[in-house]
């Protein structure tokens, strides 16, 4: 969530908002977003932004904002160090969200599968690099 001007904090999109972004425009934006996010990922350059944008993947599927809180109940703190996290994304995170990225896609596309789908978008930055979302 974000703050405003005031310090209040913005309410999320209601349940509805978030459907019709879904179906409006979430499931082929969320194609277009990972496409391009994987070819940055191919560079080494654009690498850093790629990570980024697969991390973000939930907002562009479904307007989910960050929630985290880890097992003992801290918000933002991630379980897994980034040379964990480097050597995860190095050696298994980056054929395996290719995978993922790929069944998930299926399912958006079929009607009874959306619900899976959404649930394998969101669990996406974990796979990818050990991203607790």
């Amino acid at each position: 969530m974000s703050s405003t001007t005031d310090g209040s904090r913005d309410e999320p999109p209601s349940l509805p908002v978030r459907a019709a972004w879904f179906l409006l425009i979430g499931w082929w934006a969320t194609g277009i977003w990972l496409g391009i996010a994987w070819f940055l990922n191919v560079t080494i350059v654009g690498l850093p932004l790629g990570i980024k944008m697969i991390n973000a993947t939930p907002k562009v599927l479904s307007l989910k904002e960050r929630d985290f809180v880890d097992t003992e109940g801290n918000p933002g703190k991630q379980r897994y160090g980034l040379v964990v996290r480097g050597a995860w994304f190095l050696l298994v995170g980056w054929w395996a969200s290719g995978l993922w990225t790929a069944v998930a896609y299926a399912f958006t596309l079929s009607i009874v599968g959306i619900p899976i789908a959404v649930m394998m978008y969101n669990k996406l930055p974990f796979v990818v690099s050990l991203y607790e979302y």
